[in-house]
């Protein structure tokens, strides 16, 4: 499930259109946003107010959010470890692609494991993975439970669920917390613009 070849029969195809090249055509860089959350947290919400105003600023975006990413290119997985682990290497491996592309890419995912969210960082080069923590204490989700999801996890319904019968391991250095559980959604996402800038990812407003 790591991804391996199969066939030693391939060689990586140099292409004349290069990143950087895009990156120019495109008018800013290219990065990999990658919020991480319990569930309820704010992730996905975030992740798309971020996507709107970067859109409104005229850059390439796109967001890979989990359940929409669980209804095609994962749909085959369930929620075990293992399951969760090639789960988002292949996230990991398709946000790299869209790296390449020129795009800002937003990935909205529990991504529960540390050595998982590592391993995607360790695809690209240092810099193009930024780490967003969306903190909001597990009480507040619960209390949220926007698709019911605790409730049935705490009947017994739903196993390996993230927070009641399965861990979350919050990021050590993260490139930047947000406090969705107290924050409103407006200061939540000038926080992240304001990380992109600071990192000359996008131009600043100001």
């Amino acid at each position: 499930m790591q991804g391996n070849k199969k066939s030693s029969n391939v060689v990586w195809h140099h292409a004349t259109v290069t990143r950087v090249r895009r990156e120019e055509l495109n008018g800013h860089r290219s990065v990999i946003l990658w919020f991480t959350g319990l569930s309820g947290a704010g992730k996905s919400t975030l992740a798309h107010a971020v996507e709107e105003q970067l859109h409104q600023r005229r850059c390439r975006t796109f967001v890979f959010d989990g359940d929409n990413v669980r209804h095609g290119l994962c749909s085959d997985l369930g929620f075990s470890a293992e399951d969760r682990e090639e789960n988002i290497r292949r996230v990991g491996e398709m946000a790299k692609l869209f790296l390449e592309a020129g795009v800002i890419s937003l990935t909205a995912f529990i991504s529960p494991f540390r050595s998982d969210r590592e391993r995607v960082r360790s695809l690209v080069p240092h810099g193009d993975f930024l780490e967003i923590y969306c903190r909001c204490p597990l009480e507040v989700c619960e209390a949220r439970d926007v698709k019911g999801l605790y409730k049935r996890a705490r009947a017994g319904e739903i196993k390996d669920f993230t927070g009641i019968s399965s861990p979350y391991e919050e990021p050590e250095v993260p490139e930047l917390v947000v406090d969705t559980g107290n924050l409103p959604l407006e200061e939540s996402v000038n926080q992240v613009l304001d990380l992109l800038e600071e990192r000359g990812i996008i131009a600043s407003a100001r």
